[in-house]
């Protein structure tokens, strides 16, 4: 299995993806700047505590040779009482407020990747797993929050401890500040070096995750298919294989921002030592008094503990930009052609039936060219078939018909109307469509059959479904229509058919497209749908795309297409005559039956 995405999908732009970042969160700018301005109000109250330690150290140390001015002492350590209370309360509030904004925050992204994947053209979805738009849903949003959550304060805190305490040893003693100063700078230059170099790897493994997502999700959907093909050692090779790059990519990036953390202890460490030898030094030479390196210990600690912190917070702050640009990349991706300019609408009401395909040419890609040159008249009620070989461009016929892609030359005529004078909306709005791969959600079967058409009765669903021969299996179900289909598989996969049949025979449309719609059930079922289907059919523009050759014989049209043309069309006794193409197909099936 092919994955769709490569590491080098992401683009590294660090600032420019902060920056989306920043202008994402504009609407919670009252939120963010409250919780902000907390942080730095319960900083500074911490940094001023250091300087009113020091008074009461000084008080102290001078009663060797005075009485203890106990009145100064407790009022001292009142004033201190109420600053670290006060800032723990503060810090608290901050924590509630800077949650509830990652939580708003989380919210408006996926709100915004659901809308963005009902505009992406189905062109995207070619170039990109499910699992990694999932992973993108959950793993990179929920990096984010965690992020913003757990840095976005500490950022505002650790910066205004910093600079604070900067400040305050600047006041107390310049000497002393100069030393702290000196002695975090080497573990500055290597924190900037590390994070110079771990950034790529923090983006690898962001991309590992969402091929690992994507793997994984290719592989459960189609579980039984590797069973049957005895897969499981190259599936597992290739899980290997992405499994080893996000293993060392991991690796590497958690390896290096580690270092950032003992690197910055011992920095620290380093710093009390100077202070220390210095401060000492100074006192003897009665330059300072002892209280002087009782409040730079606290400063030093001040000092260092948010370079540190920003150390750590780094890596999951390098996470989450990762994360970002892989979220942004999603959300700024090409939108389908925009067609506010279109006015013009067809009703269904209003349809008669009539299309013509004059001159179709179209490629998935501009280099390769599938349809070449596809010309057909299609009269109202007529039951047309699309018949050929894997690849002959049967199916890019029913997208080009649903404008699900655009046509790279000619025209669609729908009544008169071109596709391009339609909306998307619009012509969706005019074809009942019944595919081969099955789409039931978890609901009741009163539910999927009358999905997004609320007007239907339950009447009306029992009698779809005895047309299809579900209405008997049905009844035998614990609760009848109001059964639950969910993944425990109540209904067989030719069942499962059946019931996407008995709901577009409840959508009232003049266009119908069957694509290989009975590939799923048995001979038998077939039969009653081919009857069932006649019945659904009538009066209404059919296309059947179809494998099973017997079951368009009584199609009014049959054409026959390979490599991207029509090469024949007719009904199926005047294709028969010619003995070409058709004729083989047809007589090969039913050789390939008697053998």
């Amino acid at each position: 299995m092919k994955n769709k995405n490569k590491p080098h999908d992401v683009a590294k732009d660090f600032k420019g993806t902060i920056k989306k970042l920043i202008r994402y969160n504009k609407s919670l700018v009252v939120l963010v700047v409250i919780s902000l301005v907390l942080s730095f109000v319960a900083s500074i109250l911490s940094i001023i505590g250091p300087d009113k330690l020091k008074d009461m150290t000084n008080i102290i140390s001078t009663s060797f040779t005075t009485e203890i001015d106990l009145e100064k002492i407790k009022n001292i350590g009142i004033i201190l009482i109420i600053m670290y209370v006060a800032s723990s309360v503060l810090a608290y509030i901050d924590g509630l407020l800077m949650t509830l904004v990652t939580c708003k925050f989380q919210k408006s992204m996926r709100n915004d990747i659901s809308i963005k994947i009902n505009k992406l053209p189905l062109s995207f979805f070619d170039k990109t797993t499910v699992g990694d738009i999932l992973s993108r849903v959950t793993n990179d949003v929920d990096t984010i929050g965690f992020t913003m959550t757990e840095s976005l304060s500490s950022i505002v805190s650790s910066s205004t401890l910093l600079i604070g305490s900067l400040f305050m040893m600047i006041y107390t003693n310049w000497i002393l500040a100069l030393t702290a100063v000196l002695s975090t700078i080497i573990g500055l230059v290597f924190v900037v070096i590390i994070i110079m170099k771990s950034q790529k790897y923090f983006i690898e493994v962001q991309n590992s995750l969402g091929e690992i997502n994507g793997h994984i999700e290719e592989v459960f959907s189609a579980h039984n298919i590797v069973k049957v093909y005895n897969a499981e050692e190259e599936t597992n090779n290739t899980f290997d294989t992405i499994n080893e790059r996000l293993f060392v990519s991991g690796r590497k990036s958690q390896f290096l921002s580690s270092l950032m953390h003992p690197l910055m202890g011992f920095t620290g460490n380093f710093g009390y030592v100077a202070v220390c030898v210095v401060g000492s030094i100074l006192v003897l030479n009665k330059s300072i008094d002892f209280g002087v390196i009782v409040a730079f210990m606290m400063y030093i600690k001040f000092f260092t503990r948010p370079l540190m912190q920003i150390a750590q917070l780094f890596g999951g702050i390098q996470s989450a930009v990762a994360a970002g640009e892989r979220v942004f990349n999603f959300l700024e991706a090409d939108d389908m052609e925009n067609e506010k300019n279109i006015k013009e609408k067809l009703l269904p009401s209003n349809s008669c039936g009539n299309l013509e395909f004059k001159n179709v040419k179209f490629g998935y890609t501009k280099d390769k060219t599938i349809i070449k040159d596809f010309s057909a008249q299609v009269k109202k009620g007529s039951k047309i078939a699309i018949v050929g070989p894997t690849g002959a461009g049967k199916t890019t016929i029913v997208n080009l018909l649903m404008k699900f892609y655009n046509i790279d030359s000619g025209d669609i005529i729908i009544d008169n109307h071109s596709i391009k004078e339609l909306t998307r909306e619009n012509v969706h709005d005019l074809f009942t469509m019944v595919l081969q791969d099955t789409w039931i959600f978890e609901g009741t079967i009163k539910e999927n059959i009358r999905y997004n058409n609320r007007n239907i009765t339950d009447e009306e669903i029992i009698n779809a479904c005895k047309k299809v021969g579900l209405h008997h299996l049905i009844k035998t179900l614990p609760n009848g229509y109001d059964t639950v289909l969910n993944d425990s598989d109540n209904l067989s996969s030719g069942e499962k058919q059946l019931l996407t049949i008995a709901r577009a025979m409840l959508d009232n449309r003049p266009y119908l497209i069957l694509d290989e719609a009975t590939s799923n059930v048995d001979t038998r079922t077939e039969e009653l749908v081919s009857k069932a289907m006649d019945k659904l059919s009538k009066d209404k523009t059919s296309f059947i795309i179809a494998h099973r050759l017997s079951t368009i014989r009584n199609a009014d049209m049959i054409l026959v297409m390979n490599n991207g043309d029509i090469i024949e069309q007719g009904t199926h006794d005047e294709l028969l005559k010619k003995n070409g193409f058709y004729a083989d197909l047809y007589n090969s099936q039913f050789q390939n039956i008697g053998e």
